[in-house]
């Protein structure tokens, strides 16, 4: 009597890994984070349409981080029991409609409804989606899975300002084409989602003695991995918020330096700051992962005296230099902390560990933004931008020194 190799009815079919799956998942990060900066350029547009102010634009920004952080406290968690498919592809569709409120915004309340649901799905993708390129590496691929997640997210950060300032530029109506492009770009995401392989729920894999009941808890990483992803964060969170105030009050700042308002410029100047962070993670990828986050420490303190300097010259150079070393700074920072999280935490914690260490950069990404959005309206701008500098080169130095004391050299 001859033997069968059925497979059992429970048992769980290996996940295709390689370059081609990751390079597929790493394009839902990207064509997500190019919603995500799309609408820089078009701050300077909607505010001389819609008449709000500096501190109702930091708003506007914060909605997207209030959408952001909500969706970390769950979307990590959910993805690790449940699988990645089934919280990107709602992730997806909530991002294609963010695009149908902002190509028509008819007021302030349009575009914070929109800025929301964008930080919803992205806080979708840089917890499942950036798991889920980890996943597709496969075990042998955990620092190149890390890189292609890592450039994906800042690539797309880069590719969207830059197209839209490019059609705000040359359109009398920019919106409606500008967010027409991002939703085609997010229906092949969608394609790409619904074909990804949905990994089964702990409870059922091999070996996993986890409960079958699942209780919403605030997101936590295994104890023996948490120095590691907040090494992460303490690079992360400085480069992140120089990069966020950047963003948001980097095209009034240079407008008022240039004494023009130019969509394109300033939507050049966001796509630089991201393809700088694109470019030097492919420079440094290979070196020791303390090195990579010493780097970004310093690399933000740079940014920081760049922009004091540009406020204090009124120059618009020393503004884009500024824009530039904030994209390398969270660009490491990014990396640094994507690598020791692939390399050293398991993928069934995975997603849930994104989540914390965006969680732990995003938070003062969004109170710095939005405070000095409002410094702006009662202080002025050149003073708010320069205490904003003052404070988080100080984060940065404090740090960088905890890492350059306490991280085990390689």
């Amino acid at each position: 009597m001859t033997q069968t190799s059925a497979r059992p009815p429970n048992a769980v079919r290996p996940r295709p890994t390689g370059l081609i799956p990751m390079g597929l998942a790493a394009w839902i990060v990207t064509a997500v984070f190019m919603l995500s900066n799309s609408p820089t350029p078009l701050y300077v547009h909607w505010q001389a349409q819609l008449g709000f102010s500096s501190g109702i634009l930091t708003v506007i920004f914060a909605a997207y981080m209030v959408g952001l952080l909500l969706t970390l406290t769950v979307a990590g968690q959910l993805a690790d029991r449940f699988g990645r498919k089934p919280v990107l592809i709602p992730g997806i569709i909530l991002a294609m409609l963010a695009c149908g409120l902002f190509a028509f915004a008819p007021s302030v309340l349009a575009l914070v409804a929109a800025r929301f649901l964008t930080g919803i799905a992205v806080g979708v993708i840089v917890s499942a989606g950036m798991a889920a390129v980890m996943d597709a590496g496969g075990p042998a691929r955990h620092r190149q899975a890390s890189l292609a997640a890592s450039v994906a997210m800042v690539l797309g950060a880069g590719l969207g300002p830059l197209l839209a300032g490019l059609f705000t530029q040359t359109l009398p109506n920019p919106a409606p084409t500008v967010f027409a492009v991002a939703f085609i770009l997010l229906a092949t995401a969608l394609t790409v989602a619904f074909f990804l392989p949905r990994r089964p729920p702990l409870s059922q894999r091999a070996g996993d003695q986890s409960p079958v009941a699942f209780r919403f808890r605030w997101p936590t990483v295994p104890k023996p991995n948490r120095h590691q992803v907040l090494y992460g964060i303490a690079v992360f969170a400085p480069g992140i918020t120089s990069t966020s105030f950047v963003l948001a009050l980097g095209p009034s700042l240079l407008a008022v330096l240039l004494h023009a308002s130019s969509p394109l410029i300033a939507g050049a100047m966001a796509s630089a700051m991201f393809l700088a962070a694109t470019g030097v993670q492919f420079a440094v990828h290979r070196l020791p992962v303390r090195s990579i986050l010493l780097l970004g420490s310093t690399s933000t303190i740079l940014a920081m005296v760049s922009l004091i300097t540009a406020v204090t010259v009124s120059h618009p150079a020393p503004l884009i230099v500024a824009a530039l070393l904030a994209g390398i700074g969270q660009g490491l920072g990014q990396l640094g902390g994507l690598t020791l999280i692939g390399t050293n935490v398991s993928a069934n914690h995975r997603a849930e560990a994104n989540a914390v260490l965006n969680i732990g950069g995003y938070i003062p990404a969004g109170l710095l933004a939005v405070a000095t959005g409002y410094l702006t309206d009662s202080l002025g701008l050149s003073l708010s931008v320069t205490l904003f500098a003052i404070l988080l080169s100080l984060a940065a130095l404090t740090c960088g020194t905890l890492i350059l004391r306490n991280f085990p050299r390689d």
